[in-house]
């Protein structure tokens, strides 16, 4: 009986070691994956007519390993299906280099819509969203972004301005650098670096008219806030709270073609890059004019970009 028991118990215990030793062969794989040169080998293609046709594109050498990211903030509020793309930046991200290149583009830039004629690029996802669903007008926009810089973009996220706030909310607040004066209702906040809550936050990363550059300006602080978010979510007392973060992403997600493992693996490949020696960031410059909006049938104050400064621009940051 006591040989029985014994065999039982070896049996048992060579089990669980299985086990054990499975599941620690399944995470090493898990987080091998999620190593960013591993993980972004293969990188997805939002198509486009002026860029890419295919779906799919491969880094094959690990020092060449880059993909677009195209961050988004919509003006769309809780419950609304349709939105304004406000907030557009357009990333560069080149893994074999640990280099970020960054360019805003404003949100009333003039472009031309298949089958609609010429509009701001803010209205492209909104025309398409009432026309042909919340999907399709998001693609559309990140396809009108494409089209405008005349690059491929492999990923896109879109959130709420109140993900700002969410985001903030979720690390316990941020250092921010506020580059100008800026009025916030009736109260100034002077330039400089300050420790804000998730709400002014958000006050901040909407604010234009009170800047002497308007959306140019507002791109500023609505970079700054990003730094400020991401130097604390990658500190590395939060690194270990990075899956649990990106999953609370989805509180005040609107759409993205990233997966969970997709955003880790980027927090991954971003947290050794300081900001502010390793993100190059520009803004596209152009003029504003009141031209003719074919989709309003009058005249709207847009923004015509410099197209030989933009190809400049794209040329030297988005090249790898």
């Amino acid at each position: 009986m006591k040989k029985k028991k014994k065999g039982k118990w070896k049996v048992i215990g060579f089990s669980f070691l299985g086990i054990i030793i499975l599941a620690g062969a399944a995470f090493a794989y898990e987080y091998y994956q999620l190593q960013p040169k591993n993980h972004f080998k293969t990188v997805p293609v939002v198509s486009s007519k002026k860029t890419e046709k295919t779906t799919a594109q491969t880094n094959d050498k690990a020092d060449t390993q880059a993909f677009n990211l195209l961050i988004m903030g919509s003006d769309q509020r809780p419950g609304q299906t349709l939105g304004h793309s406000d907030t557009m930046l357009l990333m560069h991200v080149d893994l074999g280099k640990n280099q970020i290149n960054a360019v805003s583009i404003p949100r009333d830039t003039r472009v031309h819509l298949d089958g609609y004629g010429y509009t701001k690029l803010t209205s492209v996802q909104y025309i398409l969203e009432a026309k042909k669903g919340t999907k399709q007008g998001i693609e559309g926009a990140v396809q009108a972004v494409s089209e405008l810089a005349g690059v491929p973009i492999n990923y896109y996220v879109e959130t709420s301005f109140e993900g700002f706030q969410s985001m903030v909310d979720a690390v316990g607040g941020v250092q921010m650098n506020v580059p100008t004066d800026v009025k916030v209702g009736s109260q100034v906040i002077n330039a400089g670096s300050h420790y804000f809550d998730g709400k002014t936050v958000l006050s901040l990363v909407r604010e234009r008219h009170s800047l002497a550059n308007g959306d140019y300006g507002r791109q500023l602080l609505q970079l700054e806030a990003l730094k400020g978010i991401g130097k604390e979510a990658l500190s590395p007392g939060n690194i270990p709270k990075l899956p649990s973060l990106v999953n609370s992403v989805s509180n005040f997600m609107i759409a993205t073609n990233m997966s969970t493992s997709d955003m880790v693996s980027l927090g991954l490949a971003v947290k050794d890059i300081d900001p502010d020696k390793q993100l190059s960031y520009q803004q596209l410059p152009g003029v504003g004019r009141s031209m003719y909006d074919d989709i309003l049938k009058a005249n709207n104050a847009e923004i015509v970009i410099d197209e030989e400064k933009m190809k400049s621009i794209i040329a030297h940051d988005f090249q790898s």
